[in-house]
């Protein structure tokens, strides 16, 4: 309970399942939407006539302005709730969606992408305050965990809708697709999401937002959780990005739709954010963040195989190991930030998206200059300085019994 006397939600309440399902919707519309192109980015690369690097921007871009929009629309949520912002972002998004497979030109196209990012950023890092806020502090790791869950079955879903449409029909229809699922979803969240009960309205003074962004620079500890999704994310996306590329390629000559089925693998994504957010709450962040890194690097190395089998492997372990490791970084932001909550997690988000962006089409560099083992290399690099930074932040002392 609260200091104003109104309860927080409890794990295993009515009230817990209903907000764990809502925002599980969202992060399942928002992650379908904006990484349905991914195993698509062969299929771009052929019909406009661009590179790999360049037929990545399909993803690059909204998750580029998605980042910088999320250090806008955070102070905005202040404003005007969380859940309108969310409500409005779900919308705008999928609607974006649906007018985007009706532009011919791939210029056009990549517009409306970008807006669509643009209209995503409402709801990560306000999901992520508003769960800081309304849940026990007991019930957060399970909730952090489950709401990437969502984000990981969205983003599995969209992956291997759009791409297997994409073999009969054609990637318009698959994308299309995606649009109207994420509208249901949008609907679906509307009606489910209790409204905020411990979210106070406050004043919007822009002098003061770099202040209250700077504030969280101050923490010995926040900077460093900043800069985990960055390299986790840019690792992680770099093997989803190019992979297809390979498997396209013999020995294995794969077909989108098999290339578009791998992604059946982010289902392990759904249980390790939840399993590893339930362990972390039980044996504490510091010990498990720098174990769920180090999984990442066997599994990178196993998709040097060449052998099927094996590389699919690797991909499962690099998924868990993601989402594992966002899942006790994320929930250890919230509990950390005791002020301006939604800040600091536009700030993490900020640099998650900006690691998809920035370092996934980076990793198109590598793979244009030594095919897969360029790309494995660049994510072990990632992935090594994400576990020294882990294993700084497990000899960071505590801030009182939160952190």
């Amino acid at each position: 309970m609260d200091q104003g006397g109104t309860p927080l939600i409890a794990a295993g309440t009515p009230l817990f399942r209903r907000t764990s399902v809502a925002l599980g919707v969202a992060g399942f519309s928002t992650f379908a939407v904006l990484y349905a192109v991914q195993p698509l980015m062969p299929v771009f690369a052929a019909e406009f006539g661009v590179s790999p690097a360049e037929s990545s921007l399909a993803l690059s871009l909204p998750c580029a302005l998605l980042a910088v929009a999320l250090l806008v629309v955070s102070p905005l949520s202040e404003v005007w709730g969380r859940r309108p912002v969310m409500v409005a972002s779900l919308f705008a998004s999928a609607l974006l969606t649906l007018v985007a497979v009706l532009v011919p030109g791939w210029y056009g196209f990549l517009a409306l992408r970008t807006l669509t990012g643009l209209a995503a950023s409402g709801l990560p890092a306000v999901a992520m305050a508003y769960l800081s806020e309304e849940m026990d502090a007991r019930a957060i790791g399970l909730s952090m965990g489950l709401l990437i869950g969502g984000n990981a079955l969205g983003g599995m879903i969209g992956r291997l809708v759009a791409g297997s449409i994409a073999d009969y029909a054609s990637w318009r229809w698959g994308l299309g697709t995606i649009g109207g699922l994420a509208l249901l979803a949008a609907l679906g969240f509307a009606w489910l999401l209790p409204p905020s009960r411990h979210f106070s309205p406050s004043r919007l003074r822009w002098r003061q937002i770099p202040g209250s962004f700077g504030q969280h620079f101050r923490d010995p500890g926040l900077p460093w959780l900043f800069a985990e999704p960055f390299l986790l994310m840019g690792g992680f996306v770099c093997v989803y990005n190019y992979i297809g590329f390979r498997l396209l390629e013999p020995p294995f000559s794969l077909s989108q739709t098999a290339i578009g089925a791998i992604f059946v693998i982010y289902l392990t994504g759904t249980f390790s954010s939840a399993a590893t957010g339930e362990i972390a709450s039980r044996l504490g962040r510091r010990r498990v963040l720098w174990l769920a890194i180090s999984f990442g690097l066997i599994g990178i190395a196993m998709t040097m195989s060449d052998h099927l089998v094996m590389i699919i492997g690797g991909i499962t372990i690099v998924t868990m190991s993601f989402f594992g490791a966002h899942s006790v970084a994320s929930s250890w932001v919230g509990r950390r930030a005791t002020r301006d909550r939604a800040q600091a997690s536009s700030i993490y988000l900020c640099l998650y998206y900006l690691g998809s962006s920035v370092l996934g089409t980076a990793g198109g560099w590598f793979f244009a200059q030594a095919g897969w083992g360029g790309v494995a290399a660049f994510f072990a690099g990632l992935y090594g300085l994400a576990l020294a930074v882990a294993l700084r932040l497990s000899r960071l002392p505590p801030l009182g019994t939160t952190s």
